[in-house]
C-alpha cells in the first residue's frame, strides 16, 4: 500500500490529520473501512489526514465518538479556529472551496485570493510587530491563505469577479517594490479567462454601494451565500431576501466601477508610480 508520510506543518489543519491517523491506526481500520463506519468516503478521510481540507464539525464529532478520543479532535479544531482565524471565517472558507463563482468587493487591501506571498506576508507581519498575534499564528494564517489560493487553481476553477476599491491599489503594503509586484500580479490574473478585475475609483465617493468588504458565493446548486465581517468576527449570510439585495448592490457596483480596460490601465499606472518613486 502506498502510504504517504504526513507533514504536520503543511497546513493549519494538518496536525488534526496527523492525530486522526494515529487514532485510526490504533484501531487497525483502513481509511475506507473507517469511512464506512462513520458514513464518509475514504477519499474524504484521506484529504483530512493529509491536511488539504478543513474537517467539518460533524466529522470531528462523529470521529471523536467512534474512535473514543475523549474529544481530542474537536478540541484541536476549536483551538485552531480561535487562534488563527476570526470567528466565522473557517466555515466561510469551506464553502468558498465548493463555490463555482465568487463575487468579491474589497476595501483598503487586495483580496486574499489575489495576494502575492510577499504582500500577504507583509500584511500578516504588522500584527506580529504590534504584539496582537504571535509569529506562529501569522505563519499559520499564511499557510491557510496559500491553501485557499491552491483550491481556486483546481482543474475547473470557479469564476472570480473582483471589484477593488482604488485605495487597495495605493495603500503601500510592504513598501514600493512589494506593491509593484503585487499590482503586476493583478495584471497577470486579469488575463485569465476565469478572473475579472475592476476598480471602484475614489471619485465614486458616497455613491459606492458597499462600505465594507462583501463576498457573494454561487454554489453548485446555484444557491447564493454571502460573507462579510467586522473587525472581530465574520458571518455567513443565508437569507435569500438579504442576498438578493446584496446581488442588486453588487450589480450596481459593477456598473459604477471602471470598465475592464480602464481598470487595468489604472492598475498599470499605479504600478508604474510605485516603480518610479524615489
Amino acid at each position: 500500500m502506498n502510504r504517504k508520510d504526513l507533514d504536520p506543518t503543511s497546513s493549519p489543519y494538518a496536525p488534526i490529520g496527523v492525530q486522526l491517523r494515529r487514532f485510526r491506526d490504533a484501531t487497525g481500520m483502513t481509511q475506507i473501512k473507517f469511512g464506512k463506519v462513520i458514513s464518509y468516503s475514504g477519499s474524504y478521510i484521506s484529504s483530512i489526514e493529509r491536511g488539504v481540507r478543513r474537517p467539518s464539525r460533524r466529522f470531528v464529532d462523529v470521529t471523536d465518538t467512534e474512535l473514543k478520543t475523549g474529544g481530542t479532535l474537536s478540541l484541536m479544531l476549536d483551538q485552531l479556529e480561535h487562534s488563527i482565524l476570526i470567528e466565522g471565517f473557517p466555515e466561510y472558507a469551506e464553502r468558498e472551496a465548493e463555490a463555482i463563482a465568487l463575487r468579491l468587493f474589497e476595501v483598503g487591501v487586495v483580496a486574499g485570493l489575489l495576494q502575492t506571498p510577499e504582500y500577504a506576508a507583509a500584511y500578516e507581519q504588522a500584527p506580529v510587530r504590534r504584539g496582537t498575534v504571535t509569529q506562529q499564528q501569522a505563519d499559520e494564517r499564511m499557510r491557510f491563505l496559500l491553501t485557499r489560493q491552491e483550491r481556486i487553481r483546481r482543474a475547473s476553477p470557479p469564476f472570480i469577479h473582483v471589484v477593488l476599491d482604488e485605495w487597495c491599489l495605493r495603500r503601500p503594503i510592504g513598501g514600493r517594490a512589494v506593491m509593484a509586484r503585487q499590482l503586476a500580479h493583478l495584471e497577470d490574473l486579469a488575463s485569465q479567462p476565469n478572473v475579472t478585475i475592476q476598480v471602484a475609483p475614489i471619485s465614486l465617493g458616497e455613491n459606492r454601494p458597499f462600505s465594507h468588504p462583501v463576498t457573494i458565493l454561487t454554489m453548485p446548486n446555484r444557491s447564493l451565500l454571502g460573507y462579510s465581517e467586522t473587525h472581530h468576527r465574520g458571518f455567513l449570510e443565508r437569507d435569500a431576501e438579504t442576498l438578493a439585495g446584496w446581488a442588486r448592490e453588487y450589480d450596481r457596483l459593477q456598473v459604477e466601477a471602471l470598465p475592464l480596460a480602464a481598470s487595468l490601465e489604472l492598475i498599470r499606472a499605479v504600478r508604474k508610480e510605485f516603480e518610479s518613486a524615489p
